[in-house]
């Protein structure tokens, strides 16, 4: 009967209601994995079958509210807690704090107050449900005043549930101060070396981009478990210290802790950003080890770590292994053809997408489009941007348009390039004013140049690319007085241009070289081998 109730509600309803009285059987048939429509249709007879005076009713009820919390049904809930209303006391005990807890989660936060507010005798629990629901929905306003009331009004103190949510709500909003505030408390409680709590304070500063702070905190923590390191890798990766968060790894599996999917993508990423080969094949090598190699995400972030570094052959024997690719792999599949020009390859692949059954969405065509931009098949690409919406549904983005003009401009289309632009239904971005920009330069044409550079200028007045882009179309056609008057006008802006970065992996070890820097202290070494190598 369990099982049947996954795939006919109203049937295991009906034959328990009338041959059985075993209230673990109704307990195990709410349990099962069942769709919203399922507990709609049923709601009435659920209420008839539950309430038929069982003498363990809060158990069954609480069983019931989770299912129907899984299944988003607001309508439900409400019926539910109308019965529970006339068969238990919901105003004391945990159903009620379930009851807030569900409104909370579907998103029925007058409901869950008002039920909250009729609740006698709150415990901790009960205030904890309505801080979590208030975290959960972003509302940190209303997580600090409850956390308040809590404690001076109830004299209550707060757990690590309590601690973590409002940490939580902190995060999400990126607001430092409170949650510097809450670590004031944590601290007054002794709660700091609780592995939990210590996580989430890890996490709020590296949101918060305070990597120091997160660090030291990391530092003097007595324990650290997969959770703490994932956590300081994570926020060093996104915050752009892709090496640091390598080197965090490497301390990680000195200390003989297993990597999860978490650590493994995160490492991947940094891998990508860092653009190192040997790196990439010892984390290949790890994803064996740890049995993770049927996990199509960490997969598909693989083949995409090695589409990037040019390895299209190891990329593809990848992908081929993959037994049920899903769209997200073939478009990262894709994407690596489209990264290195291999226009044909990559109209070949998306066919045989098509043909497997696979739908692209947006950011196939994205990457298909970018794929035929720099292979110049210009007619195919044409003909994929038409059929995305004709055939697919899909209305054109900004990307797209991109693309596009990217596909006209390399080409040497640019007056059709530039009439697109003119016709696209939203306002073009400095991404798609780029991309025509580029093929200005290319193609020499100052006129255009000059025009598109001045929408950049508005657009980003503070990116000295497009600045340098126009002062080298004026050099190449011999206009010097302009070129020297945009550079006159990034002077006057305090524009800069970025220096180039690049890392090399050596001896397992990253390095990271800046151009014209000669702060590595082996830098004049070299420089000395590097003018050995051009006089030979």
């Amino acid at each position: 009967m369990v099982k049947l109730a996954a795939s006919c509600l109203s049937v295991s309803l009906y034959y328990f209601s009338k041959f059985s009285t075993n209230m673990n059987i109704l307990k195990g048939i709410l349990q099962c994995p069942l769709r919203p429509c399922c507990f709609i249709s049923q709601k009435r007879r659920i209420c008839s079958v539950l309430f038929r005076s069982y003498s363990h009713l809060d158990s069954l009820v609480s069983a019931l509210i989770t299912a129907i919390t899984s299944c988003s049904s607001i309508s439900c809930c409400r019926a539910i807690q109308a019965r529970v209303i006339k068969s238990v006391n919901y105003r004391e005990g945990f159903i009620g704090d379930q009851l807030v807890s569900s409104y909370m989660k579907l998103g029925c936060e007058e409901d869950a107050e008002k039920l909250f507010d009729e609740v006698s005798d709150k415990d901790l629990v009960s205030w904890n449900s309505l801080i979590s629901g208030y975290s959960r929905s972003g509302n940190l306003n209303k997580c600090l005043d409850a956390f308040s009331r809590m404690r001076f009004e109830m004299g209550m103190q707060p757990n690590d549930v309590t601690i973590i949510s409002i940490i939580s709500a902190c995060t999400d909003t990126r607001a430092l101060d409170g949650g510097k505030y809450i670590h004031g408390i944590v601290l007054k409680l002794g709660m700091l070396f609780e592995v939990k709590v210590a996580n989430a304070l890890i996490n709020l500063y590296g949101k918060c981009r305070c990597l120091g702070s997160a660090c030291r905190f990391f530092e003097t923590m007595p324990l650290q478990d997969l959770v703490t390191w994932n956590s300081i890798i994570v926020i060093h990766t996104q915050n752009g210290f892709a090496k640091e968060g390598m080197r965090l790894f490497n301390l990680m599996r000195i200390a003989e802790i297993k990597p999860d999917q978490a650590t493994i993508v995160t490492v991947l990423q940094a891998c990508q950003n860092l653009g190192v080969g040997k790196l990439a094949e010892t984390i290949h090598g790890l994803i064996f080890k740890c049995g993770l190699f049927a996990n199509v995400v960490i997969v598909t972030i693989l083949l995409s770590v090695y589409a990037k570094l040019g390895r299209l052959f190891d990329s593809h024997k990848i992908f081929e292994e993959i037994i049920n690719p899903d769209r997200v792999a073939w478009t990262a599949m894709l994407a690596g053809y489209a990264m290195h020009g291999r226009g044909r390859e990559a109209i070949e692949l998306f066919e045989s997408m098509v043909k497997a059954g696979e739908v692209p969405d947006q950011v196939t065509f994205t990457n298909l489009l970018s794929a035929c931009g720099h292979s110049g098949l210009v007619s195919e690409g044409k003909n994929y941007f038409n059929i995305m919406s004709e055939i697919y549904g899909l209305a054109p983005r900004l990307d797209h348009y991109s693309c596009m003009v990217d596909l006209l401009g390399r080409s040497g289309h640019l007056n059709d390039a530039y009439e697109m632009i003119k016709r696209m239904p939203m306002e073009p971005n400095s991404g798609v004013w780029g991309a025509l920009l580029c093929a200005c330069r290319v193609y020499g044409n100052t006129e255009l140049g000059k025009e598109v550079a001045e929408r950049l200028f508005d657009l980003e007045p503070l990116d000295s690319r497009n600045y340098i882009m126009l002062s080298n179309i004026y050099s190449a056609a011999g206009m010097w007085k302009e070129a020297l008057k945009i550079r006159d006008l990034m002077k006057e802006r305090n524009l800069i241009r970025t220096p180039g970065c690049s890392f090399i992996e050596h001896r397992n070890e990253i390095h990271g070289f800046v151009v014209g820097d000669q702060s590595p202290p082996e830098s004049m070494k070299i420089y000395k081998k590097l003018e050995l190598g051009r006089t030979d």
